[in-house]
């Protein structure tokens, strides 16, 4: 018996919409994942991930939107399918998935932190 295994994230971020999904689309090429379906006008996307050992492709649906010029809300909808067999050494992949995403992207979007030099004794 195989059923779906689902995740959900909610993001507000404060940058531009423009930054935001340009910085998808580099996430997307940095984890080497398919885009399945990509409207840029719609700032929507189908993902999928790749295959684990004993787990399915996961896909992420993402959906950015403009609040104002300096804040986007992200949506992120995750389904891995499982069966009763792979279920227990796929637990937990997908919200993994979703969070190793908002982790690059969240790399992707804030500037680097600069190194504060020592000041002389």
């Amino acid at each position: 018996m195989a059923y779906l295994r689902d995740e959900k994230e909610k993001l507000e971020i404060d940058y531009p919409i423009d930054k935001i999904w340009a910085a998808i689309l580099n996430v997307v090429k940095t984890l080497e994942w398919a885009i399945q379906e990509q409207n840029d006008e719609a700032h929507r996307m189908k993902l999928k991930t790749k295959a684990g050992f004993l787990s399915y492709q996961t896909i992420l649906l993402v959906e950015a939107v403009s609040v104002n010029e300096k804040t986007t809300q992200m949506a992120i909808t995750a389904e891995t399918p499982v069966t009763t067999i792979t279920s227990m050494a796929d637990f937990g992949r997908t919200r993994d998935r979703v969070d190793q995403f908002v982790r690059l992207l969240a790399k992707q979007v804030e500037p680097e932190k600069k190194e504060k030099k020592k000041s002389p004794k």
